[in-house]
């Protein structure tokens, strides 16, 4: 299914606006996609499909665990299920559920999950999710999609309504810079965003855009060139462009908006222990929860910026 762009995005828009969107185009053209809600409708960006295909929006209030077991009996109805909730939530209080009820019957499920990640700023940290990449990915079966900015977060939208099988679609609240317009989104295939040699960048999500500012940075202030991957699926990892990248630069920073543990970066870790090891270094949240602030300024605190991305990077090829 093509991605329909008649509408721009402003140049900061949030990933949730990118998941209404692609729900609506799905909604247009497929009577199969159903869309669940934890009592987060608004929240979750599913109120336009909501008001234009209420007989397939279902209400569930704040019953995530219900939730996932509703989907599944969907998916065993033909249906194509799309559970919204938070990342907190959805797949933090259900796993169990999304484990026995989705996975291990490897369902036509889709979790799709806003919030994630300290976007949720004020809320603090019972709501920032900063686990749930790698609670997912251990999951047999799951697939792990966490986008770039909005538009790429509605063609992954319309992308997994299209592959059988469970898949969690990670995305955020607060607005984001926009910039993958032209980049093709394919599930388990990694885009090269700024080619190099001297170091390679590889990250998820809308903290990417900050790897793109560091990479210019690196250059224009060291003359240092750095290549800048998009991996917006982590599992399955795309270690054929990964592995390439690392054997032409022979040094990795992974960038993400996640514990260091578990997430993108160990997803690189472990692909590239077995196939060709470099030295490495991780940009992330620092085995720590968050706190109440400003997105920005838990980023700040928390060493998730440029300014990091930027010493990791020159710190890893001292270690070459």
């Amino acid at each position: 299914m093509k991605l329909n762009l008649k509408t721009k995005y402003k140049k900061l828009a949030s990933t949730c606006d990118g998941y209404g969107r692609g729900l609506v185009e799905l909604g247009k053209k497929n009577q199969k996609i159903v869309v669940l809600s934890s009592d987060l409708r608004d929240s979750t960006g599913c109120a336009d499909f909501a008001e234009e295909f209420p007989e397939r929006f279902i209400q569930v209030k704040a019953a995530e665990q219900n939730m996932a077991g509703l989907a599944a009996g969907l998916a065993m109805q033909g249906y194509i299920p799309f559970m919204s909730s938070f990342a907190v939530f959805s797949p933090g209080r259900n796993w169990d559920q999304i484990r026995a009820s989705i996975c291990y019957p490897n369902l036509n499920v889709k979790i799709a999950s806003s919030h994630a990640g300290l976007s949720t700023g004020p809320d603090g940290a019972a709501y920032q999710a900063l686990e749930d990449i790698a609670i997912a990915r251990v999951l047999p079966n799951m697939t792990v999609i966490a986008p770039a900015d909005a538009i790429e977060t509605e063609k992954a939208t319309i992308a997994i309504a299209e592959i059988e099988g469970p898949i969690y679609l990670r995305f955020q609240r607060n607005e984001s810079p926009v910039f993958t317009k032209d980049t093709k989104f394919e599930i388990g295939k990694a885009n090269i965003l700024i080619k190099g040699n001297d170091v390679t960048i590889i990250g998820c999500g809308p903290i990417l855009y900050k790897a793109i500012e560091a990479a210019k940075e690196l250059s224009r202030k060291h003359k240092i060139s750095a290549e800048v991957i998009n991996s917006h699926t982590i599992k399955p990892i795309d270690i054929k462009t990964i592995a390439a990248s690392a054997k032409k630069t022979k040094a990795v920073v992974c960038v993400e908006e996640h514990q260091i543990h578990g997430g993108l970066g160990s997803a690189v870790a472990e692909a590239l222990s077995e196939r060709y090891p470099v030295p490495m270094r991780f940009v992330g949240m620092p085995d720590s929860f968050g706190e109440s602030g400003q997105p920005e300024e838990l980023m700040e605190k928390y060493g998730m910026t440029k300014e990091k991305i930027i010493q990791q990077s020159l710190e890893v090829i001292r270690k070459k």
